[in-house]
C-alpha cells in the first residue's frame, strides 16, 4: 500500500522546522516573512504543498524551547497556514499580527464571514485534563467575532478530548466551530472537483450545524454533527475523508519519529559530555548566575526618605 504522505512532504516539514529557527528574533517582521514564504511556496507548488503543511503542522517541534521566539513564530506559521487554506477555498483571508485582544485570522466571502485561530501542541505535553484546554479560548473567540456571525478554532484532532469536555459545550453555546487540520485538508481538496463556490457553501453548512447544536459536553455528539454536515454533501467527500483518516495516522507517526529523533540526539550529546561540561550545563540550565546577578542588583529605593 502506497503511503499518502511521501518523502517530499517529510523533507518540506524538516525544512520548515529549520527555517523558522533561522528567521531570527524580530517577531513582527519574521512572522510576515513566514506568511510571505508560505504563500510563495503554495503559489509555486499548489495543492500538494498546502496538503503537506496541513497534514504535518499539528505538533510544535520538540527542538523548540518553551516560550522561545521559535515557538511563538511557529504559532504564527499555523495562523498563516489556515489563512492560506481559506484563501485556496475562495475566501479573502488575512492574518492579524498587531492586536492582542483579537482572533489571529479574519476571513470573508460574499455570503458570510468569520474569525479563526490555529492551535498546536507538543507531543510531549502531559495529561490532558480540563484546564489543559483553556488555551482554546472558545469564550474569547465568541467575543472576538466583532460582529461577524461565526468563529473557528482549528486544531489537531488527536490532541482533543475524545469523551467529554466543556469546550464542546462552549462551542455549541457560543457558536464557535472547533475544526481540525484534517477537515480543512478535505475541503481544500474538494475545491479541485467541486469548485470554490460549492466548497464555501459547504463550509457555511458546517458553521450552521454548530450553530444549531444543543450545548453538550459530549465529544461524540459534537463531532457527529460536524462530520455529518460534511459527509452528507456526497460526491467525492467520502473518498477524501477516507484518505485523510489514513493521512492522520501517518502524520502522527511521522511527527513522533521526528520528535523521538530529537531526544535521541539530545541524549547522545549529554552522554558525550565530560563531568565538568555536565556540571556547567546544569548550572546554566538552572540560571543560577543570572538569578544571583538579579539578587545582587536589589537595593533600597529610598522611598523611606520621601517626606
Amino acid at each position: 500500500m502506497t503511503d499518502i504522505i511521501g518523502k517530499n512532504a517529510i523533507d518540506r516539514r524538516r525544512y520548515w522546522i529549520d527555517e523558522i529557527v533561522t528567521l531570527g528574533d524580530n517577531f513582527g517582521s519574521d512572522s510576515s516573512r513566514v506568511e510571505a514564504e508560505l504563500a510563495q511556496e503554495i503559489d509555486e507548488y499548489g495543492l500538494p504543498a498546502l496538503l503537506d503543511h496541513l497534514r504535518l503542522c499539528s505538533a510544535i517541534p520538540e527542538s523548540y524551547g518553551h516560550d522561545t521566539s521559535e515557538e511563538k513564530l511557529y504559532s504564527k506559521y499555523t495562523d498563516a497556514l489556515i489563512s492560506a487554506a481559506y484563501s485556496y477555498m475562495g475566501l479573502k483571508s488575512v492574518v492579524l499580527t498587531e492586536r492582542a485582544d483579537a482572533a489571529d485570522v479574519e476571513a470573508v466571502c460574499r455570503d458570510y464571514s468569520f474569525v479563526a485561530d490555529a492551535k498546536v501542541f507538543r507531543l510531549s505535553r502531559t495529561a490532558k485534563n480540563q484546564k489543559d484546554f483553556k488555551d482554546f479560548k472558545v469564550q474569547a473567540m465568541d467575543g472576538w467575532k466583532r460582529g461577524k456571525p461565526f468563529a473557528m478554532v482549528v486544531c489537531p484532532l488527536y490532541q482533543l478530548p475524545s469523551k467529554n469536555s466543556q469546550i464542546y459545550e462552549q462551542a455549541a453555546a457560543r457558536n464557535v466551530c472547533i475544526f481540525s487540520y484534517s477537515h480543512l485538508a478535505v475541503l481544500v481538496q474538494l475545491v479541485e472537483t467541486e469548485g470554490q463556490a460549492k466548497v464555501l457553501n459547504l463550509l457555511h453548512t458546517v458553521f450552521k450545524s454548530v450553530q444549531a447544536m444543543n450545548p453538550s459536553k459530549d465529544a461524540t455528539s459534537y463531532w457527529q454533527g460536524v462530520n455529518r454536515s460534511l459527509l452528507d454533501y456526497g460526491g467525492s467527500v467520502a473518498d477524501l475523508w477516507k484518505t485523510e483518516k489514513m493521512a492522520t495516522v501517518e502524520s502522527i507517526d511521522i511527527s513522533k519519529q521526528i520528535a523521538l529523533a530529537h531526544y535521541a540526539e539530545q541524549r547522545e550529546a549529554i552522554m558525550r559530555l565530560s563531568h565538568k561540561e555536565a556540571l556547567q550545563q546544569l548550572v546554566h540550565m538552572h540560571k543560577i548566575d543570572s538569578r544571583e546577578a538579579t539578587i545582587r542588583s536589589v537595593c533600597d529605593n529610598l522611598m523611606m526618605g520621601v517626606s
